[in-house]
C-alpha cells in the first residue's frame, strides 16, 4: 500500500464530501443496534462518521489510519489485508466496501469473498461497489493517484460471485451508476466457494446441510465420507480444509445451489435449474480441467435423469464433467474404496488436454 502511504493523502483532501452518506447511512440502520460493524478500505474516513457504531476502520495503509484516526477517533483501528481478514468467524455484523474490492484481482475476488463471509454473523448486510466494465491492470485512464490496481467488473457477474461467496443478493439492488457497479446483500447461514483461476478440479455437491453451514467446511458431518474418500485419492492434503485444497492442490468447491437445508431432497427443479446455470457460468470463467458432481440427484434433474456415476457425454462451461455417488453416510452401499476410486478418476480427468 506504497501508494497510498505516499500520495493517498493528496486525493483524499479532494474526495473528502461522502457523495453516497445517505446509502451509508442506509446501511448503519440495517445492521443491528449496538453491534460491531466495518468500513473496509476506509481510507481517510469519508463514510467512516455515517456508518453507525461501534465501528471497525480496517485499510492496509497506516498513514490513511493515522488520518482517519485524527478525524474519527472513537472507531477501531485495524491496519490489514483485505484478502485476509484478522477476525473470529462470526464476530462482525456488518461490512460496508465502498471502492475497495476493485483494488483485487478479478479471480482472487471468490476467496477474498469467502473470507469475508467468515468473519460475518449469519444475517449481517453487505454492501459493495466497485469499478464498472471489463478493465483490469495498473494503468486504468483518470487514475488520479496513479499505479493503482483495478478491476472492473460486469453486473451480472459481479451478482454471479457474490451469490456463490455465500450472500443473498437484495432484489433490485444491482445496479450501475456512472463508471461504478454495486449491490446490497446479507451474509446467508451457507457456504462460500473456494475457486479461483488455475484449479484443475472443481468439485460441485448439491446444496450445503446445515451442519455444513454451521461449521463453514463442506461435507464436514462426522458420517459423510467426501474428505476421507479424497484424502484416500490424494487429491488433498488435509482434512475438512478446502482452502488448503484449493491453494496447494488446485481442487475448488461449490454447490448446484446455496440454500441450505436438512436434507437435499429439499432442493426444487427450479432451484437445480439456476443453480447450474450459475455454476456453468463460473466454470466458463474460471475454466477448470473438470467438474466433480457429487450426487447424482443435481445432474439428473439439471442435465440428463439417466445418467450414471462416471464421465459424462455433456460438458459443462466446455469443461468435462464427471458425476459421482454421494458422499453421505446414508449412501452406505458404496465403500470408501469406491468413492476415492471416483474421486481419482475426476481428478484424472482435470488434467487431460
Amino acid at each position: 500500500m506504497e501508494i497510498y502511504d505516499d500520495r493517498g493523502l493528496g486525493w483524499a483532501s479532494t474526495h473528502a464530501t461522502p457523495s453516497r452518506r445517505d446509502e451509508a447511512e442506509s446501511f448503519a440502520d440495517r445492521v443491528r443496534q449496538g453491534t460491531v460493524r466495518i468500513d473496509l478500505g476506509c481510507g481517510a474516513g469519508r463514510y467512516l462518521p455515517h456508518l453507525g457504531r461501534p465501528v471497525i476502520a480496517f485499510d492496509a495503509s497506516s498513514v490513511m489510519l493515522d488520518a482517519c484516526r485524527a478525524m474519527v477517533p472513537d472507531a477501531l483501528y485495524v491496519r490489514g489485508d483485505v484478502e485476509l481478514l484478522p477476525f473470529a468467524r462470526g464476530s462482525v455484523d456488518g461490512a460496508w466496501s465502498w471502492m475497495t474490492h476493485l483494488h483485487v484481482e478479478r479471480d482472487r475476488l471468490p476467496l477474498a469473498l469467502w473470507d469475508l463471509h467468515r468473519v460475518l454473523a449469519v444475517g449481517a448486510p453487505f454492501e459493495v461497489r466497485v469499478l464498472e466494465g471489463e478493465y483490469e491492470g495498473h494503468a486504468l485512464n483518470g487514475d488520479e493517484v496513479g499505479g493503482r490496481f483495478f478491476a472492473g467488473w460486469r453486473p451480472g457477474r459481479l451478482h454471479d460471485v457474490v451469490t456463490g461467496a455465500g450472500f443473498a443478493v437484495e432484489e433490485g439492488s444491482l445496479a450501475v451508476s456512472g463508471d461504478e457497479v454495486g449491490l446490497r446483500a446479507v451474509r446467508s447461514r451457507t457456504l462460500a466457494d473456494t475457486v479461483g483461476r488455475g484449479m484443475r478440479l472443481l468439485v460441485c455437491g448439491v446444496n450445503p446441510s446445515l451442519y455444513s453451514a454451521d461449521a463453514g467446511v463442506g461435507y464436514a458431518r462426522p458420517g459423510n465420507r467426501f474428505w476421507p474418500a479424497a484424502l484416500a485419492a490424494g487429491i488433498v492434503g488435509r482434512d475438512r480444509d478446502p482452502t488448503d485444497a484449493l491453494s496447494a492442490y488446485g481442487m475448488g468447491m461449490t454447490d448446484f445451489v446455496k440454500r441450505a437445508t436438512r436434507t437435499a431432497a429439499e432442493v426444487t427443479e427450479d432451484e437445480y435449474r439456476l443453480g447450474f446455470e450459475r455454476v456453468e457460468r463460473l466454470v466458463r470463467w474460471l475454466q477448470p480441467g473438470a467438474v466433480c458432481f457429487v450426487g447424482l440427484s443435481g445432474w439428473r434433474t439439471a442435465v440428463n435423469r439417466r445418467a450414471v456415476a462416471g464421465t459424462q457425454a455433456e460438458r459443462i462451461g466446455g469443461r468435462p464433467a464427471y458425476v459421482m455417488p454421494s458422499t453421505s453416510g446414508l449412501n452406505a452401499r458404496t465403500p470408501l474404496e469406491e468413492l476415492a476410486r471416483h474421486l481419482r478418476a475426476a481428478w484424472e480427468l482435470g488434467r487431460l488436454p
